[in-house]
């Protein structure tokens, strides 16, 4: 995301540090208490999942501001600051024009870029022309949406434990999709939608990707195989699956597996696929009927990532860090004031307005205000992460 909207300045640029805004103050306040809370309940586990968690988010942060920096710079916009973390600043240094900086609340990071609303300066951002400035507003979500592919495919090339017994049908449902369709208990799942289930994982995954489709579904039934059509469902009754089955493995075995380059990578593409996929479905199900939204703050993914590497090691971390620039790219992308697909609108409208702003003023305002509701949100999220992790609850619970 870009710097957080402030009203509009003169277009020089002085090189003098802005005093900052008292609500950012009492937001780094309420982070920092919120971070010693989890600190003194974690004790020794929070020193471990803070700094995996750090180095993950400061990757992810640092891919996506650079992009926005690099492509401001191809284009002649003035960076005056490229930031990591949130005001107020720790240290820093002014290298040409732009000043780096490192700030105390390290939970985010920002490129400030001279008349982002403003287009009075020739090297301001709002000067340059739509097309550019619609490159520089969504590169930093694409980069979130394309690192996966590199993480994803890094996982797959450390060794990790797989599991090689395919789902096996415990039971199904009375009513169920699957009753419906002809599958029956004992069946040996094989390919879903023409793709090979070869565990547990992968069947329940491949039927979540074709919620609301026709899919087929080969199965193996005592020596010969059999293809039905199954339509998973979005919404489920309580305790059943989209399909109405219970799977289970085939042989409770794993084995150690590392991909070579040349299949880990374009492993890497189908997962980054398949979970932006899986993504916009979650989102379809809230509306049809399905679990709401879970939130979680930064206390509740680093709690998260020290479950992840106690549990599985360094392969899953890679998998954690692909799924949140996974969300990074697409929160970044909503229509929300203060993020970079907020801002993408005000160019729309300018679009559809024929070429006609709205007032720099008005459009830092809406910023301004949607930034406090995301403070205000955060906080909310930080509690409700602080109370579970207090009550001794886990994310994946």
């Amino acid at each position: 995301m870009t710097t957080p909207p402030t009203p509009p300045t003169p277009p020089a640029d002085t090189g003098a540090a802005r005093p900052r805004p008292r609500w950012q103050h009492a937001a780094t306040a309420l982070a920092v208490a919120s971070a010693l809370l989890v600190a003194y309940v974690l004790a020794s586990d929070a020193v471990s999942a803070a700094l995996i968690f750090m180095v993950i988010l400061v990757v992810l942060i640092v891919a996506h501001e650079l992009a926005h920096f690099v492509t401001a710079k191809l284009f002649g916009v003035c960076v005056q600051e490229f930031g990591l973390g949130f005001p107020p600043r720790l240290c820093g240094k002014r290298l040409g024009e732009t000043e780096y900086t490192i700030n105390w609340l390290p939970l985010g990071g920002f490129v400030r870029l001279l008349g982002e609303e403003d287009p009075r300066d020739q090297r301001s951002l709002a000067r340059k022309p739509r097309w550019q400035r619609f490159i520089v507003l969504s590169s930093g979500a694409v980069v979130n949406l394309v690192l996966p592919v590199l993480l994803f495919a890094i996982a797959f090339s450390l060794p990790h434990e797989e599991a090689i017994g395919r789902a096996a049908i415990s039971s199904v449902d009375a009513g169920s999709p699957a009753a419906a369709a002809g599958l029956m208990q004992g069946d040996v799942i094989y390919e879903i939608g023409g793709r090979d289930a070869k565990n547990v994982a992968a069947a329940g995954r491949l039927v979540r990707l074709n919620l609301g489709k026709t899919i087929d579904v080969m199965v193996k039934r005592g020596g010969e195989f059999v293809t039905v059509s199954v339509v998973p469902r979005w919404s489920a009754p309580d305790g059943q699956g989209p399909t109405g089955i219970v799977i289970g493995a085939q042989y409770p075995f794993t084995e150690t597996v590392a991909e070579p380059p040349w299949r880990s990578l374009p492993l890497g593409l189908r997962a980054t696929a398949d979970t932006m996929i899986l993504a916009r479905n979650e989102i379809i199900g809230w509306f049809r009927g399905g679990a709401g939204p879970q939130f979680a703050g930064p206390v509740g993914i680093a709690q998260t990532t020290g479950e992840v590497a106690r549990a599985g090691g360094v392969p899953p971390l890679f998998e954690l860090a692909a799924l949140l620039s996974i969300n990074l790219g697409i929160i970044n992308l909503l229509p929300l004031p203060a993020l970079d697909g907020g801002r993408l609108v005000f160019l729309l409208l300018e679009v559809v307005r024929r070429g006609k702003r709205v007032a720099p003023e008005r459009e830092a305002l809406v910023h301004l205000v949607g930034l406090v509701l995301f403070i205000v949100l955060a906080v909310v999220v930080t509690f409700g992460d602080v109370s579970r992790i207090v009550s001794g609850d886990s994310m994946f619970r």
